[in-house]
């Protein structure tokens, strides 16, 4: 079963934020994908409102978040995220369910 984190960011006013966020986000993707365990590590932009968005964290298991958490662009990511956010992330925690025939 794949352990599933989503987090959704929503983007200050500031001129440059939404532009430095996504660009943000995007390097981190290219980085987290590669971390041992990951399924995946997508990053979205909401269609209607362009300072909404949203993060799909996959993992094989929930112990493989291990690997993201000890990468050491962790430490980068969140300094350089929080100070563009309007409002604290909201992170929830899933468990993906097997679709059967």
């Amino acid at each position: 079963m794949v352990y599933t984190i989503t987090v959704h960011l929503y983007c200050n006013d500031k001129p440059d934020s939404v532009t430095r966020l996504k660009a943000k986000l995007v390097e981190a993707a290219h980085i987290y994908r590669q971390d041992q365990g990951t399924v995946d590590w997508l990053v979205m932009q909401d269609v209607k409102d362009p300072k909404a968005f949203t993060i799909v964290e996959r993992f094989e298991k929930e112990e493989s978040q291990k690997f993201h958490l000890e990468n050491p662009y962790w430490r980068t990511f969140d300094p350089a995220v929080t100070p563009l956010l309007d409002r604290p992330m909201d992170l929830r925690r899933h468990e993906e369910l097997e679709a059967t025939a």
